[in-house]
């Protein structure tokens, strides 16, 4: 029997025990929760997709808040690493989308408050999220352009806290090993038509290793105005300054057993890594015309300034960005009739632009700059329309299909003429279609199916041609078509469970090799991206919730023969262990005292194209615990963590195919963190 049977088999028998159990006990839910990652609001019972959700006291309860990992890790399907190399930012994948990514996130959607973090030319950086005014996220797993556009291999979708009505102001320090500092300040409220919320935020960090070091400033702000009973304006702004993030660099295997603190020696001599300033502007507008009616409306504006030291070249290099970004959208949703039954149509337009100027200098002996070698202005120009709409066909099924048109342009300027001209400009347009069908036999009980398409072109970054300046012109987008089944379901009242089964099948996928410390991107032929997901949920009993996620990934190269006539056609894609698993248990008492206790257990992971160098199958855990006391007006949590209970040797991050063979960065030993909450609301006692 092959993998893909045995899948399917597990698959059908784990959804028929769920309906068995169904039906052995009372039909009633544990309480509805409703997800907006589909662009619209719809009972996640109903999606026809996989969608996973995360509260606040996920994202902000005991935890250290320097990373979207610390909650997503509850959710299969999604693998994550580099949390402690702020310089490189976190690198997360969805199904395989973003595993190639040198740094930051790239080939999924990333918003926050309904503005894109992620830009026109697809690439998303985290290190402007505040993880500490998060209310909730919503991560769909699986490809959706027909909502999103360009490098949707997934969406994660964060909110914002919400202001409550009663004004309040917070402090929450914490210290912990290894240099970490974090402190914050919060402060929110409602008054009349208004409401606002304010978190400030200072990161500094030494890091584990050496050459680790960072300090990120943040300001993160949102502010409401209720113009009418229908309609109101929220204003998003958000700054964020790291003057200072350095970049350890990979270790050889020989040197992570020698020493994992170390940090790559030409690291240090350069002085790699980035500085940062971001600022960040955002309207929304929200109108409702009567109960079947809605107008959404998204502007933003975007400042970023960006220098790193990299380690390629004899002596390193130095490459500075000024980047300004403008964008904005429409979104009208209808609902109405058709033929007796309910129907749901959505239509709406993203326009975004990036403007980018690149500047690059040879570093001389010392780190100090040397000749330059490019100055650049690049420009992605994207548009996307899509429309999607959902028709009940009878009581118990729903169909939803949609499809988005996108065109993307990019434009370089070559200002560096000394070595030539190597302007230049590519453009790429797709259609990206889905079609999704959902089978409710009970109110606790869907099956689904879905059929999409999605679409990823290089960044404009990726696009940077190893032989030269200008952009690669044998470099082409990958396109993938998903196909799924799914259950998702409740056993009682306390018990809930989700299974997803799915096979990608993505042609001129997107894979990165290393040139002497820099990385860049050629096309693969075809890849195969099979797996399962499985979430199961309880609360067994008042206070104690434990949650499990499974993931199997069985993901490898069709047909790939790489441009020195390797040919890599049967091995496993790097990046991605074949197995993940994941526990979660929690308790909170009615006194104040809480805890909690995870363990991830991840497979060996494949290094390079060749399979040749694999990075180490782990198991870490991690413990939390904390009290919440009321006195009056005042709120006081103290909490404690543990990361790395049983000093697993581990590397948190694997650079893929990197030269010399640096493959691994290792991650922190055993180590604790603390701090408390110290929060005063304004009311009467």
């Amino acid at each position: 029997m092959g993998r893909t049977e045995k899948i399917t088999r597990i698959f059908f028998i784990v959804a028929s025990i769920g309906i068995q159990g169904g039906q052995a006990m009372a039909e009633t839910s544990l309480g509805e929760i409703n997800v907006t990652a589909t662009r619209v609001e719809k009972q996640l019972q109903n999606v026809p997709a996989s969608v996973g959700v995360v509260d606040q006291d996920d994202i902000q309860f005991t935890t250290q808040q320097i990373g979207l990992d610390e909650s997503l890790v509850k959710m299969p399907g999604i693998f994550m690493q580099n949390r402690y190399n702020f310089s490189q930012d976190l690198r997360l994948s969805i199904r395989g989308f973003g595993a190639r990514s040198s740094f930051g996130i790239r080939g999924i959607k990333v918003l926050v408050d309904g503005i894109p973090e992620s830009l026109p030319d697809g690439q998303a950086n985290v290190d402007s999220i505040d993880i500490g005014s998060s209310e909730r996220i919503e991560v769909i797993r699986g490809p959706v352009s027909s909502l999103y556009g360009n490098a949707s291999g997934g969406a994660v979708i964060i909110q914002s806290e919400s202001a409550p009505e009663t004004p309040f102001i917070s402090i929450r320090p914490s210290f912990g090993e290894d240099g970490f500092q974090k402190h914050q300040l919060k402060f929110g409220g409602q008054k009349n038509k208004f409401d606002y919320l304010v978190n400030i935020s200072d990161l500094d960090y030494d890091g584990y290793r050496d050459h680790n070091r960072t300090e990120m400033t943040q300001v993160n702000s949102k502010f409401g105005y209720q113009i009418n009973d229908h309609s109101k304006l929220t204003t998003i702004l958000n700054y964020a300054d790291s003057p200072l993030a350095e970049d350890p660099g990979g270790l050889t295997a020989a040197q992570v057993e020698d020493d994992p603190t170390q940090a790559r020696d030409k690291n240090v001599r350069v002085n790699a890594g980035e500085e940062l300033d971001q600022t960040r502007l955002g309207f929304v507008y929200e109108k409702d015309f009567g109960e079947s009616d809605k107008l959404v409306l998204r502007n933003y504006y975007v400042w970023r300034d960006f220098a790193n030291r990299i380690p390629a070249g004899p002596n390193g290099e130095s490459v500075g960005l000024d980047r300004f970004v403008v964008g904005g959208g429409a979104q009208y949703t209808h609902e109405s009739s058709f033929s007796g039954r309910n129907n749901r149509l959505t239509v709406g337009i993203d326009l975004d632009k990036q403007d980018d100027d690149r500047t690059r200098f040879d570093l001389a002996a010392g780190a100090v700059l040397g000749n330059q070698t490019q100055d650049q202005n690049e420009e992605v120009t994207s548009v996307g329309v899509y429309v999607q709409d959902e028709l009940a066909l009878t009581d118990k099924f729903e169909l939803t299909l949609g499809g988005r048109y996108d065109r993307l342009e990019f434009d370089v300027s070559d200002k560096f003429l000394s070595d030539g001209d190597d302007s230049g400009d590519r453009t790429f347009d797709q259609f990206s279609p889905s079609i999704g069908l959902r089978f409710s036999p009970k109110e606790t009980l869907s099956f689904y199916t879905s059929l999409s398409r999605s679409f990823e072109t290089p960044t404009a970054r990726e696009l940077g041609n190893p032989t030269g300046g200008g952009f690669n012109q044998q470099l082409d987008p990958q396109t993938a078509n998903n196909y799924e089944v799914g259950v998702k379901g409740q056993i009682g009242q306390r018990n809930r469970y989700e299974i997803a089964l799915y096979r990608i099948d993505v042609k001129d996928e997107l894979i990165p090799f290393d040139a002497d410390g820099e990385t860049f991107f050629e096309n693969a032929g075809e890849s195969k991206r099979q797996g399962i997901e499985i979430l199961f949920e309880t609360r067994p009993i008042d206070g104690l919730t434990a949650s499990l996620a499974y993931t199997y990934s069985d993901f490898e190269f069709k047909e790939f023969m790489d441009d020195n006539g390797n040919d890599f056609s049967g091995k496993t894609i790097p990046g991605v262990p074949e197995n993940l698993l994941h526990f979660d248990i929690s308790y909170q008492h009615q006194s104040g005292l809480y805890g909690s206790f995870d363990v991830l257990y991840a497979d060996e992971i494949f290094a390079n194209n060749a399979n040749t160098a694999t990075s180490d199958a782990y198991t870490v855990a991690n413990l939390r615990l904390g009290y919440t006391g009321y006195f009056g007006n005042w709120e006081f949590s103290p909490f404690l963590g543990v990361n790395n209970l049983f000093d697993e040797d581990y590397n948190g991050n694997v650079r893929i195919n990197a030269f010399g063979a640096r493959y691994f960065e290792p991650a922190p030993d055993q180590n604790a963190y603390g701090g408390f909450t110290l929060r005063y609301n304004f009311a009467s006692s």
